[in-house]
């Protein structure tokens, strides 16, 4: 069996979301899904997996120690290493469907068959009011969720106030007014987390791990930039010491990166994404040292079904799982753009461990293409954070 073709096919699945999927076809008839969504990257990632496909023409799928290396150093940087990520997972599935298996068997078998989910209502939620925050959060309850997570800030960004610093005042007093409209509306038994973006100071977050701890969150998310472990580490101290636990790391790539983040003491929950940090094998790995620190995996995990369909198998089988995310509510998409996506659905804030061979899931390629990716003049996420 050898590689005949590597092609990223990027989706529009709402006005304001593209989902992007690298698909690896073989001449043996049978095509591996990674995903490689990366919002406002989509016309890199198409070069990317271009580069790809002409440099592993012709080999052997099977082969993955040989074609999929570890890159810590891509020129490419996160571009780079998010196809790469997507092709590392596209060969475990074709490596499950050429055996007949799920990829979490010849991962050496799961676990568990239920994975714990955590609903992220963020894209779910509207209007962006705390009203409307608390309805979203409300229907994930009615469903079954038991953990909720919420990124309230926008459009704060607490070192560029300058002249705007009224406007920014009245931006964390919205965001705080919608992290206590969910906990209203969630009461007391569900867990509440609050990702923050990277848009905070140390400075700044010292005062919102203050004016946040009534509300008793399980998680503050990626408060400040990850360049700085000493103040992560401090703000992590902080964190603790009001009960609640300091998470993060989503956009890293490779053990070596995670490597520094967990010798440091910076986190008690890593938040892998299989897009990202290498594939299965290398969050096997950030997961078993993060284990020798006692530090929990939650795989981040916001975008679209092949990649929540590999994470689920990636989470079968890891010993020191939290909970995994998904994007709650944002599109039904997430369920009818795969064939067999019906096996990916939300029970009770859990899901199966696929149990199909390979992914378990295959791209319905006719009504992607029938509506493909499409720029974003205004990206979700401010590109001044990362």
């Amino acid at each position: 069996m050898r590689i005949t073709a590597a092609e990223m096919l990027g989706v529009q699945v709402t006005p304001r979301t593209n989902w992007c999927f690298l698909l690896i076809r073989t001449d043996a008839g049978l095509t591996g899904l990674g995903e490689c969504t990366l919002s406002g990257e989509e016309a890199g990632l198409a070069a990317e997996a271009a580069r790809l496909g002409a440099r592993v023409a012709g080999e052997d799928p099977l082969l993955r120690n040989r074609l999929c290396p570890a890159p810590p150093h891509a020129p490419g940087g996160l571009v780079a290493q998010t196809v790469h990520s997507a092709f590392e997972a596209a060969l475990w599935d074709i490596a499950g469907q050429a055996q007949g298996a799920p990829v979490h068997r010849l991962l050496g078998g799961a676990l568990r068959d239920r994975i714990t989910l955590y609903a992220n209502i963020n894209r779910g939620a509207s209007p962006r009011t705390p009203e409307g925050f608390a309805a979203a959060a409300r229907r994930a309850v009615a469903e079954g969720f038991l953990a909720v997570k919420l990124a309230p800030f926008e459009p704060l960004i607490w070192l560029e106030a300058g002249g705007e610093a009224r406007a920014q005042h009245a931006a964390y007093a919205e965001g705080l007014a919608r992290i206590a409209a969910v906990r209203a509306a969630v009461g007391p038994d569900v867990d509440v987390m609050v990702d923050a973006h990277w848009r905070f100071s140390p400075g700044g977050v010292a005062a919102l791990l203050r004016d946040v701890a009534p509300f008793g969150l399980f998680w503050l998310e990626c408060p400040v930039a990850e360049a700085n472990l000493p103040e992560i580490r401090r703000l992590r101290g902080m964190a603790n010491e009001r009960g609640m636990r300091l998470a993060g790391a989503e956009t890293l790539s490779g053990l070596g990166a995670y490597r520094r983040m967990i010798e440091a003491g910076c986190y008690d929950v890593l938040m892998p994404d299989i897009k990202h940090a290498g594939g299965h094998e290398e969050i096997r790995r950030i997961a078993a040292l993060a284990e020798t620190a006692g530090i929990e995996i939650a795989p981040h995990n916001p975008t679209g079904p092949v990649c929540h369909a590999h994470s689920l198998h990636l989470c079968a089988v890891l010993p020191n799982l939290l909970w995994l995310e998904v994007q709650y509510g944002e599109t039904e998409r997430f369920f009818s753009l795969v064939e067999g996506g019906a096996a990916l659905a939300f029970r009770q804030g859990a899901a199966a461990a696929p149990d199909r061979p390979g992914l378990g899931v295959a791209l319905d390629e006719t009504a992607a293409r029938a509506s493909p990716w499409q720029p974003q003049p205004r990206p979700w996420l401010d590109p001044r954070l990362g």
